[in-house]
């Protein structure tokens, strides 16, 4: 028993602190996930609550995993892991029943798990801590005294290091698919042989001596038996297994008119920047200028600069009208913009459709900088 419930408190600790540090790191794209799990669920009213549970949830996660693990306060850290899983376990079920969205988030972008097996996991995490919870006057921590709570400090600040910075800049650690390095489109090409969607149908059939309808599938239906069974109608397919799915496979870029231009930019082998807006009417106008003056030394070297936004109307019209932008624009969706950088906005470097770098706004290079980035990638 001693055994496992040390197992328990371990493993309990350890993926509260893994999804608490991976979504602490991206807080922007966690808010993006809590407004998609509102809209579905009929909760949209409180979407103003999503940049709050940002930073609340995984921090939650974060202190009571490492509470866990380095036995500190075990009654009070138990006991609200009890409490989270108590909310959160049946909120997945439903989600797992009802599947108004295909990810469950919980480990951000490094760990991508289905509804069910989000559901399956908050299972054995209640019965860990509630283990835990219950055997806890018998849990001895290795490291007595206050040495447990200076570790548990400094983790703690560390961890909040990371948060802060992710908030000023890119996230520190990238588990997106856009990473810097991908090939775009090589990573939205689909294998040769690879697994595709299986679905299944469902016919009706009346039966012409009874005059009922029976439901019949692929596998029975009798579409030869003409004496006994007349066709009625089709019922919609049912996904039975999902088949592969490229790692990126929503990225298009479309012009004013509609046309889609993106295996234009991809065969370009000179620089090509891309200045990532999801939304022009929230974009920071820090650093405007320089994004103007950047624009005009890359027509000048003979690159492209062009804004990748889903704005478009009358709001873009006034976006132009108070930025005054030196570069064209192309649409795109908006959730594959904010996928791409957490950052309204922010800037993409591709060449030959490989992303060299990107930054966000606060870090956006110089024009003297970029110059020698070029250089030396060009060489």
């Amino acid at each position: 028993m001693k055994a496992l419930l040390t197992l328990s408190r371990w493993i309990f600790g350890l993926v509260f602190i893994f999804s608490g540090f991976v979504k602490g790191i991206d807080p922007w794209g966690l808010e993006y996930k809590l407004a998609d799990y509102l809209q579905p669920l009929g909760l949209g009213f409180l979407g103003f609550l999503a940049p709050a549970g940002s930073f609340v949830l995984p921090f939650a996660e974060f202190i009571i995993g490492a509470a866990m693990l380095l036995c500190v306060r075990i009654r009070l850290a138990s006991l609200l892991g009890l409490i989270f899983m108590a909310i959160f376990t049946p909120l997945t079920l439903y989600v797992a029943i009802k599947n108004p969205v295909t990810d469950c988030g919980c480990f951000g972008d490094a760990l991508v798990i289905t509804n069910w097996e989000t559901f399956y996991k908050n299972i054995v995490l209640s019965a860990m801590v509630l283990l835990v919870y219950i055997k806890r006057a018998g849990i001895q921590p290795v490291v007595l005294g206050k040495l447990r709570y200076y570790r548990i400090t400094i983790i703690t600040t560390i961890y909040l290091g990371f948060v802060i910075w992710s908030v000023r800049h890119d996230p520190v650690i990238d588990f997106r698919p856009y990473k810097v390095g991908v090939n775009i489109p090589q990573s939205m090409q689909i294998p040769e042989g690879a697994a595709k969607d299986v679905y299944t149908n469902t016919f009706f059939y009346r039966n012409l001596k009874t005059n009922t309808i029976e439901k019949f599938t692929d596998s029975d239906y009798p579409w030869q038996d003409t004496l006994n069974w007349k066709f009625e109608s089709m019922g919609p397919s049912e996904l039975i297994s999902k088949g592969f799915v490229p790692p990126i496979h929503d990225f298009q870029m479309r012009t004013e008119a509609g046309d889609d231009v993106t295996s234009f930019f991809f065969a370009d082998d000179k620089p090509t920047f891309f200045l990532i807006a999801p939304n022009l009417t929230k974009s920071s106008q820090k650093r405007q200028d320089d994004l103007n003056q950047l624009a005009g030394w890359a027509r000048v070297s003979g690159y492209k600069f062009v804004c990748l936004t889903s704005t478009t109307g009358q709001r873009l019209t006034d976006f132009k009208t108070l930025a005054n932008p030196t570069y064209e624009f192309l649409f795109g969706d908006e959730i594959t913009l904010k996928t791409i950088i957490r950052s309204n906005p922010g800037l993409l470097y591709l060449r030959n459709g490989t992303i060299v770098d990107k930054w966000h706004y606060n870090d956006i290079p110089s024009i003297e900088e970029m110059t020698k980035l070029v250089s030396n990638v060009i060489k």
